[in-house]
């Protein structure tokens, strides 16, 4: 008998298809396995049951991040907490504000539980999100206006303050927020109000935010840090905003027709 032919009697080719398959479905079960690792077992009003699916959440594995933190992936983390009540009592039931929708963190106004410290910068491990005061090597172009000393209108046209500084993203270099300091609030405050949930009058010389009234800039949630803001503020300060498109004014959940 020839020896060495191996060839002539086994396919050789149909055995490199077999297990080029078994290895491309091996590759799609890792990557579908591994892409639990965030947001799993999902969260059920049902009682003694664990959402996961299949294939089922992997084992914990730690990764170690840019700034030398530590982070266990899946982890435990605690349900997410907001002001409602549900309308109806069965699962599912659609949820209602309690107290100030605008901050009860439902609906548009959801945020999520980030990180409560500022997103760092690749390049030199510092806070991407600062004033302009704080980033001597960034300054406003030419072709944009200045915005410092503008006021700031509600949508009922109730000016809430005078802006005071601008914002910028040293990582995009765009200007990510306005920081204004209210005319009248309860007490001494700045908050930050985003590029994008505005329009520039230079003509009139303020800023319009068609989502909140004047009075409810006072309710903006404030940063920890005069200097920065973290990831967990920006979440609630973009949230609060878009609440107001539908909580602002009550008129605004009603029906069109």
């Amino acid at each position: 008998m020839q020896q060495g032919a191996l060839t002539n009697y086994v396919d050789v080719a149909q055995i490199a298809l077999y297990v080029f398959w078994l290895a491309f479905a091996a590759i799609i079960y890792y990557l579908l396995q591994e892409n639990k690792r965030e947001g799993y077992p999902l969260i059920t009003e049902r009682k003694n049951i664990v959402v996961q699916g299949f294939p089922f959440v992997p084992a914990p594995k730690t990764f170690l991040m840019p700034n030398g933190h530590k982070i266990l992936a899946p982890r435990y983390e605690a349900p997410e907490t907001f002001n409602g009540v549900p309308s109806a009592n069965f699962p599912g039931a659609p949820y209602e504000p309690v107290g100030n929708p605008m901050l009860s963190g439902m609906g548009p106004g959801a945020w999520a539980r980030r990180a409560d410290e500022p997103d760092l910068a690749w390049d030199d491990n510092l806070p991407k999100i600062v004033p302009l005061r704080a980033a001597p090597a960034f300054f406003l172009a030419w072709e944009d206006p200045d915005l410092t000393g503008f006021d700031v209108v509600g949508l009922d046209g109730v000016v809430a303050g005078k802006i005071v500084d601008s914002w910028v993203d040293r990582s995009e270099v765009v200007l990510r927020y306005v920081e204004v300091e209210l005319t009248h609030p309860k007490e001494a405050k700045r908050i930050l109000l985003p590029i994008h949930y505005m329009t520039i009058s230079k003509k009139q010389k303020h800023v319009r935010s068609g989502f909140i009234t004047g009075a409810q800039f006072a309710d903006v949630p404030a940063t920890r840090n005069a200097e920065t803001v973290t990831l967990l503020e920006e979440d609630k300060i973009l949230a609060y905003y878009s609440a107001g498109m539908l909580y602002a004014r009550s008129g605004r959940m009603d029906p069109l027709i």
